[in-house]
C-alpha cells in the first residue's frame, strides 16, 4: 500500500488499522505499539471542556455496536498487533474504564504478558457535570509484552523486552511533580492534557500529551526501533518517535487527522 504521508522514517497510512496490520504488515517486524483505540463513549451524552458544556460524541468510529461486538473489535486488533510485533516486543494501550478491562482481557486472550498497568493521572481533569460520580481524573495504560509460543513445549517463551531502567529512574522528567530525582519510577505519573501550543493546528478529541508519549517511547525502545500506532490521531506517537530517532507508522481511517499530523511534523521538524 502507498503511503498517504512519508518523510524519512515517519509514515502515515489511511487505512483500516486491522486489514492493515493483517496484510501490509510483515510479522515479527515492530518493536512497539501504542494504540488508544475507541471508547465507544460518542452516545449522545455532555462533558466539560475549558469551561463549556460539549457534546461528547467523536465521529462514528466512537460509537458503540454493543459489549459483544465491541469486545470482538478489541480481539481482532490486539490479535492482529501480536502478529506484527517482534519476540519480545511490547505494546502500550491507553484507555478509561469503558473499554480498558476489554482491553485488559483481549490481551490475556491473544497470549500476551502484562507488565505494568500505569495510572495517567491528570492534575487538570476537567470536572464532573452530574456531582453523582466521582470526578474521571486519570487514564489507565496497559503495558504488555509478546510472549512468543515454543512449538515443542507449547509454552510461552518469556522473551525479554526492552526497558530502559536508567533512564527512567535517573532521568530528567520535569513535567512530572511524582517523580522524585534518583528513585525507581513508579506506575502513577502525573501529567497535564496537551498544552496549546501542542493544538495550534487543530486537535484530536482523544489527543494525548507528548510528554506521556516521550516517555512511553523513550521507556520500551531504542534508537532505530520501528514504533507502530494503529489508531495514530493527530500522531502524538509519531512526534515522541520522531523526536528521539524512532521509526514510526501510524494508521487511521480519518483523512482530517492525518492531514493535522502531517502539519505537526512540519512544523516539528522546522523547528528541531
Amino acid at each position: 500500500m502507498k503511503p498517504y504521508f512519508k518523510q524519512k522514517d515517519f509514515s502515515l497510512y489511511l487505512a483500516n488499522s486491522i486489514d492493515f496490520l493483517n496484510t501490509e504488515i510483515k510479522e515479527n517486524s515492530i518493536d512497539m505499539i501504542f494504540a488508544d483505540p475507541p471508547y465507544f463513549l460518542s452516545n449522545g451524552g455532555f462533558s466539560l471542556h475549558a469551561g463549556k458544556r460539549v457534546s461528547v460524541d467523536k465521529g462514528a468510529w466512537d460509537v458503540s455496536n454493543g459489549l459483544k461486538k465491541d469486545f470482538e473489535f478489541h480481539l481482532e486488533w490486539i490479535k492482529a498487533c501480536h502478529k506484527a510485533l517482534k519476540p519480545g516486543g511490547t505494546i502500550w494501550i491507553s484507555g478509561t474504564y469503558h473499554s480498558i478491562y476489554q482491553c485488559g482481557f483481549a490481551l490475556l486472550v491473544n497470549k500476551f504478558h502484562i507488565l505494568n498497568d500505569v495510572a495517567w493521572f491528570k492534575p487538570n481533569a476537567s470536572p464532573n457535570l452530574s456531582c453523582r460520580f466521582f470526578t474521571a481524573s486519570h487514564e489507565t495504560l496497559i503495558w504488555a509484552r509478546k510472549d512468543p509460543i515454543n512449538p515443542k513445549t507449547n509454552k510461552p517463551t518469556n522473551t525479554k523486552h526492552t526497558f530502559n531502567y536508567d533512564l527512567m529512574k535517573n532521568g530528567n522528567w520535569p513535567e512530572d511533580f511524582l517523580k522524585k530525582p534518583n528513585l525507581q519510577m513508579r506506575s502513577v505519573w502525573a501529567m497535564g492534557t496537551p498544552r496549546p501550543d501542542e493544538k495550534k493546528f487543530g486537535k484530536h478529541p482523544t489527543q494525548k500529551p507528548i510528554d506521556l508519549l516521550v516517555r512511553i517511547v523513550m521507556a520500551s525502545t531504542n534508537k532505530g526501533d520501528i514504533v507502530l500506532d494503529p489508531f495514530t490521531g493527530s500522531s502524538t506517537t509519531g512526534m515522541a518517535s520522531f523526536l528521539n530517532d524512532r521509526q514510526f507508522i501510524g494508521v487511521d481511517l480519518e483523512k482530517k487527522y492525518l492531514d493535522l499530523s502531517i502539519k505537526r511534523l512540519k512544523d516539528l521538524d522546522k523547528n528541531n
